[in-house]
């Protein structure tokens, strides 16, 4: 929204804006906030805001919690749901006596991975997330020691009004089975007033109120920062219509997952270093292969960072177009990287990572994803040397035995944090994530596993109840 300090505290006090939000996200993906009279502007551009970071999240104990936020100021937004007018800065985490950047601030970490690959290949990156989620009109769960349930209503599914999805028959459908479509029209606006630049939005697969919005490509950092805004939209707007949004990857069983593809490619001087006019495949560069091998060869450990919940490996599972093996083909969705047929140009040439969902923490999943490919191409990775294809068919219906020559995609929470914690260097080697980051990632991780596996769910009742 703005380019320096001046052009700021000059928008603050020509629209006399009468408060500050500051905004911060933990290591888990949920944004924290602290508010100031905008007379705090100078004072705050200045020297940052102080904070306890050891009540948040994945960072310092009790023992050396004081930190400094220091916004962004180009990352600023207008809150369109406030009753006062208030400016948004998203912002990172600085030492309270150097003001040097926290270690494990996942923001920090970003804009150190988008530094290595300009110091490395002098090559900027660009990143184009895909944000997928189910409106329902009523959410309704709760565990406690007798009783266990969740409870999701979706007028979509009603019959009284005549117009209702089949089953898995949602994708692009119009009004007025589309009953969401309003609502997108209003998020779409909202976002790009807040600075996000959208390509489209549509009704997904699902039929209990699954949607999509797609951004345009932008840089890493405001790839990320856009997806943190987008999110927020989506939940407030919805919010204020009686309704709930959520991201979760698998909310509904047997029914499409929501997932968040990220399509990414590096570029110079405006054209993607990923295209090759005389490629055989696809005009896809060899440059582009070694990221894709890359990516390829760190996604077990890389799904532990860009799925991190428990519930992220129901939606990876066969027969919902959720990538299952590890290998790369053109247009093909049952891929774990999908190079699209469309944008086949110089300036847009790229490929998509296809497993992650918005339960991740943005700035850590392209920031990973960014070092597995640079790690590839360091080492000059072949996919197909490395069995990851191209295969352009549908993989699901090849005989057995040659899918079992297939490589996979971590089936579980807890295999995808053991690859991590034993493949980890690609990560480190550089500096732009720490040990320590990394193993505060696995304790929560491997928290919830614990967590999860201790309470009983209502189809265990189903099941054995009776015996």
């Amino acid at each position: 929204m703005f380019n320096s300090i001046e052009e700021t505290i000059r928008f603050i006090e020509s629209e006399k804006i009468p408060i500050i939000d500051v905004r911060v996200i933990d290591l888990l993906g949920r944004w924290h906030h602290i508010s100031i009279p905008s007379s705090g502007a100078g004072e705050l551009f200045e020297s940052g805001i102080p904070f306890d970071s050891s009540s948040i999240p994945g960072f310092r104990g009790v023992n050396c919690g004081d930190m400094c936020l220091s916004p962004d100021v180009k990352s600023a937004f207008l809150d369109p749901f406030t009753e006062m007018p208030t400016l948004v800065f998203i912002c990172q985490i600085i030492e309270a006596d150097t003001g040097e950047g926290l270690g494990e601030d996942p923001r920090s970490v970003l804009v150190r991975a988008e530094k290595l690959l300009k110091d490395k290949l002098d090559a900027d990156s660009m990143w184009l997330p895909e944000i997928e989620f189910y409106l329902f009109d009523e959410a309704s769960y709760g565990t406690g020691k007798t009783f266990g349930f969740f409870d999701f209503v979706s007028k979509e599914a009603e019959t009284e009004t005549g117009f209702i999805h089949p089953p898995t028959g949602g994708y692009h459908a119009i009004p007025p089975s589309d009953a969401a479509f309003d609502l997108r029209n209003e998020i779409i606006v909202l976002a790009q007033n807040a600075g996000i630049p959208i390509r489209y939005h549509h009704h997904e697969v699902g039929p209990y109120g699954q949607h999509e919005v797609e951004m345009m490509l932008a840089s890493p950092l405001a790839a990320a920062d856009n997806v943190m805004k987008l999110k927020y939209i989506i939940r407030m707007a919805a919010l204020e219509r009686g309704l709930a949004a959520t991201f979760m990857p698998k909310p509904l069983y047997d029914e499409a997952g929501s997932g968040m593809h990220f399509h990414q490619f590096l570029s110079r001087n405006g054209v993607s270093l990923f295209w090759d006019e005389k490629g055989e495949y696809s005009h896809m560069s060899e440059l582009g292969f070694h990221f894709i091998a890359g990516v390829l060869e760190h996604a077990p450990s890389l799904v532990a960072i860009t799925n991190p919940s428990t519930n992220s490996f129901k939606r990876l599972v066969p027969g919902f177009e959720a990538p299952t093996k590890r290998f790369f083909g053109l247009a093909n969705r049952s891929a774990a990287i999908r190079i699209p047929k469309y944008d086949d140009v110089p300036a847009l040439k790229r490929f998509e990572f296809r497993p992650p969902d918005a339960t991740c923490n943005p700035y850590l999943a392209i920031a990973a994803q960014m070092l597995a490919g640079m790690d590839g191409a360091e080492r000059k990775l072949d996919p197909t040397a490395l069995g990851y294809g191209p295969f352009d068919d549908n993989v699901d219906k090849w005989p057995l035995s040659k899918r079992k020559r297939l490589k996979d995609i971590p089936a579980d929470l807890a295999t995808a944090v053991d690859a991590l914690d034993k493949d980890r260097k690609f990560l480190t080697k550089d500096g732009v994530f720490s040990d320590s980051l990394i193993d505060r990632h696995i304790e929560f991780a491997r928290k919830y596993l614990t967590d999860i596996s201790k309470h009983p769910v209502p189809r265990e009742m189903e099941l054995y109840f009776d015996i």
